[in-house]
């Protein structure tokens, strides 16, 4: 395991900023972030914190620090399940979000929990993607999924290449990872045509012989104090046009 100096060096290096940047936003001295980084003082448990925080760093490797440190874990990692309070705020946004499709994914895009609106959608994809982990790219994107669904695939993909891609840049995951190269990088499809749009891009969607054309925002709960909290978002999908919302409606 490398020394928590180490870690914290290479997440301000992923951060863009220099010693004095990083001791300017903690209010510490460039000196001492220096000697932490080189292992020549040993930081308190709420200075690695402190740090860590500034540095953005995700709450799984802000135990990954105190553990390097010789510290206990702080944060906990619970099922959703256990977290019945979070469960049920998530399962009201959800349903207040009706008629209209939303639902809860992970930080691997495994979803966990939809509204009713999004069923059937689901009904029209290959039963073996609804098999557990059911992965929100692999169903926007692979053949048996969402893809012969939407029209405007080449933007899609983009979307979600930079989105991931943004991601994997803030803190790498080998397993999504693994995903992104498998469904991401590279493509076939000739990208940067983009349709009519004068916000975003929608995801255009032909189904019952109409196109439905949908943007999506993300919601992610505040100040968690849990991993799965931390790693969770709502994508919550609206109408973009008037006719597509004639559709839900």
């Amino acid at each position: 395991m490398r020394t928590v100096g180490e870690q914290l060096r290479q997440w301000r290096h992923r951060r863009g900023l220099s010693q004095l940047d990083l001791a300017n936003a903690a209010d510490v001295s460039a000196r001492h972030v220096s000697l932490v980084e080189t292992g020549r003082s040993r930081p308190s448990a709420d200075m690695i914190l402190r740090l860590a925080e500034q540095l953005r760093v995700p709450l799984r490797d802000r135990n990954r620090l105190l553990l390097a440190a010789g510290f206990a874990p702080r944060y906990t990692e619970r099922p959703l399940a256990e977290l019945a309070g979070a469960r049920e705020a998530v399962r009201r946004v959800l349903r207040a979000h009706e008629p209209y499709p939303a639902l809860l994914f992970d930080r691997r895009w495994n979803i966990l929990m939809t509204n009713r609106a999004v069923r059937p959608f689901l009904d029209r994809v290959d039963p073996a993607l609804l098999r557990p982990p059911v992965n929100l790219i692999r169903l926007g994107l692979d053949p048996r999924g969402f893809a012969p669904m939407v029209v405007n695939l080449p933007d899609v993909r983009a979307v979600f290449r930079g989105r991931v891609g943004r991601q994997l840049a803030a803190a790498p995951d080998p397993e999504l990872a693994a995903l992104f190269e498998e469904l991401l990088a590279g493509g076939t499809e000739k990208e940067g045509e983009r349709v009519a749009a004068d916000v975003v891009i929608p995801m255009i969607i032909r189904m019952d012989g109409r196109e439905l054309r949908l943007f999506s925002t993300i919601t992610t709960f505040g100040t968690p104090m849990d991993i799965t909290l931390d790693e969770v978002a709502i994508e919550s999908y609206y109408p973009a046009d008037a006719a597509s919302a004639a559709f839900f409606a």
